[in-house]
């Protein structure tokens, strides 16, 4: 029996420690403040194509229901503290999303998400942008950096515009990729063209960030109405951004929506939309809602996947490559 050895080299691991460290001094020249939040929640994740671990508390029930969810990300206690009053911070830790173990996922994988006071999404964007810049001097690496709207990439890679083009046309720029079509919606057309069609002709040595989605896939961004004034085809869009290390999508980042009423809809129309595919309704997190009542200041986050960095550093496609154990060997 071979699988009791590491999955990752060394010498892997001694660069995801000097990753570490290297994060820790970039947020450190910054002031950005680096905290530890809950692992275990009485919340879960809403969304519904991200699945939540749950387990049961088997002590005295002195603090809440017994049912806790394995956090998917640290966003929601973050948010809290900035609400709270504690300024620009950050978490560098283990998360946890159940249904994803394959060659670039792992159930539990190690998360980078920051904030940052009076920034947007597109000045937050140029800040990762910085720091996967900074990662890739560590193995001697450097990196171009393109910044695209959502809507001008599918124009220039697939010749249609995401914001107006009908289904069928979505459907069909797919071309020869087979999908089951049961159960899909416009927004599984648009990441299906991402996946399947742009995403894999990356190039390797270059940082792209796309920014400024369809308001359809806004999660926890503000939405930005068009200035008819400015721009006659100005649309609404999300104030959110994507950060792309070649192929590999790192990073996801929002102007943060501050409005609880807007985001207490935008969570029971996910768990109207679990429901609808027979999925378990995790109970939604009031602390949040109070803390955006109380009121989150004017900031911008983000959450970088730092497996996926490290495998980008490397040139590998297998998330084995970076871990200790990976889930097979765990």
């Amino acid at each position: 029996m071979s699988n009791w050895k590491p999955s990752a080299t060394f010498d892997t691991l001694r660069l995801r420690a000097r990753l570490n460290a290297a994060i820790r001094e970039f947020f450190a020249r910054r002031g950005v403040l680096e905290v530890e939040t809950p692992v275990m929640s009485q919340a879960g994740n809403t969304e519904p194509n991200i699945a939540s671990f749950a387990l049961e508390f088997s002590g005295r029930i002195d603090g809440g229901p017994r049912t806790r969810w394995l956090r998917t990300s640290p966003e929601h206690p973050l948010k809290r503290l900035l609400a709270a009053g504690l300024g620009d911070c950050y978490e560098l830790g283990r998360v946890f999303r159940d249904g994803e173990a394959g060659g670039r996922h792992n159930p539990e994988f190690t998360m980078l998400e920051w904030y940052r006071l009076g920034m947007d999404h597109v000045q937050l964007a140029a800040e990762t942008a910085e720091l996967v810049r900074m990662a890739l001097a560590l193995v001697g690496r450097e990196a171009s950096i393109e910044l695209v709207t959502y809507r001008d990439l599918y124009l220039r890679e697939l010749g249609i515009d995401p914001m107006l083009a009908p289904d069928d046309a979505l459907r069909d720029a797919l071309g020869d990729v087979e999908i089951d079509p049961r159960g899909l919606v416009r927004d599984d057309w648009l990441d299906l063209l991402m996946t399947h069609r742009i995403q894999p002709g990356f190039p390797r040595d270059a940082i792209l960030v796309v920014r400024d989605y369809p308001p359809s896939q806004c999660a926890l961004a503000r939405i930005r109405q068009p200035d008819h004034a400015a721009a006659a085809d100005e649309l609404a869009v999300a104030e959110r951004f994507e950060l792309y290390l070649g192929p590999l999508e790192l990073a996801n980042g929002y102007h943060e929506l501050a409005d609880a009423d807007e985001q207490r809809a935008r969570f029971e129309r996910d768990l109207v939309v679990r429901q609808g595919r027979g999925l378990s309704p995790p109970g939604i997190d009031e602390r949040l809602l109070a803390a955006l009542a109380h009121g989150l200041p004017g900031c911008a986050g983000v959450a970088l996947g730092v497996d996926r960095l490290l495998m980008a550093m490397l040139g590998t496609d297998a998330i084995a490559d970076v871990l200790a154990f990976d889930f097979a060997r765990a």
